[in-house]
């Protein structure tokens, strides 16, 4: 009887730690493989363990990963440079760059958000992907450029009184923004007449948005882009003109408004998730 009650007694606190153990809620931290100083990912469906795969929500973990998101029809499309990713609802297979090859866990719908297997997408856009104490950390690398390593991309403002001056330490923002600068400049052009960092420019001039630098371990600009939009009058309905400056060519390009957008909405996820510092402001 004794023994009874005693097998008893274990099982129920075996259950009980299993229950205590599935409840515990998983966390996802992004880890800079130069810093070593792992940032929480915040979402508003938190992931969860399913056939021993940590699912989690598509967008989150994609934009965290520099990738952007979108609809095609029944599909969802993951791209960032070079790779594309389409996978579909309940499917056991994903299309990468072309090639058909097998999903360990197919996606699903969880408050009307896709979950998808971490390591899978992590790994996918070249990061590494470890487990502990209900923590899932993704290791980044960092962004490369001329054989030297950034450290951080420092992002410039002037305003009407006063500037803003940010620094963005996560590697897969700096990388993915990086790319959008390389990728969409347009042909070489001639400096403009007239442009500045002056706001209040009379329409015609070019209008200094931010000025754009890739640091490297000490701080020193490995690269840098400073952005231009055309000023217009308050009866023009239509995207600005946007052009770049790279400095250290000292040679001027056409860029795109679209990817100017581009370049903002990556700022604004990377300080939303606590990758963006501000190092000053002057604005009263």
């Amino acid at each position: 009887m004794k023994k009874l009650i005693t097998a008893v007694a274990v099982l129920s606190m075996m259950i009980f730690a299993s229950s205590a153990y599935a409840a515990e809620p998983v966390k996802i931290l992004m880890k800079n493989q130069i810093d070593g100083k792992p940032m929480a990912i915040s979402s508003d469906v938190s992931p969860e363990i399913k056939n021993s795969r940590t699912m989690v929500p598509l967008r989150v973990i994609s934009e965290n990963l520099g990738a952007t998101v979108k609809w095609s029809d029944s599909e969802v499309v993951l791209t960032k440079s070079n790779v594309e990713v389409i996978l579909q609802l309940n499917s056991h297979t994903v299309v990468k760059n072309g090639k058909t090859v097998p999903f360990d866990a197919k996606p699903y719908l969880k408050n009307n958000r896709i979950m998808v297997p971490l390591r899978f997408i992590a790994e996918t856009f070249g990061c590494n992907v470890s487990y502990s104490n209900f923590a899932v950390t993704v290791e980044t690398k960092p962004l490369v450029i001329d054989g030297v390593k950034v450290k951080a991309l420092q992002e410039e403002q002037h305003m009407i009184l006063g500037g803003v001056v940010n620094q963005i330490n996560g590697n897969t923002y700096n990388e993915a923004i990086y790319n959008i600068f390389v990728e969409n400049k347009g042909k070489k052009i001639e400096a403009p007449t007239n442009y500045s960092w002056r706001s209040n420019l009379p329409p015609g001039y070019y209008y200094k948005v931010g000025q754009y630098d890739f640091l490297d371990q000490e701080g020193n600009s490995i690269k840098r882009f400073d952005i231009y939009t055309l000023v217009q009058s308050f009866d023009e309905d239509q995207d600005p003109e946007v052009l770049i400056y790279e400095a250290n060519e000292n040679q001027w390009y056409m860029f795109n408004h679209k990817a100017l957008l581009g370049i903002l909405q990556l700022i604004d996820t990377a300080s939303k998730n606590g990758f963006l510092m501000e190092i000053s402001n002057t604005v009263p």
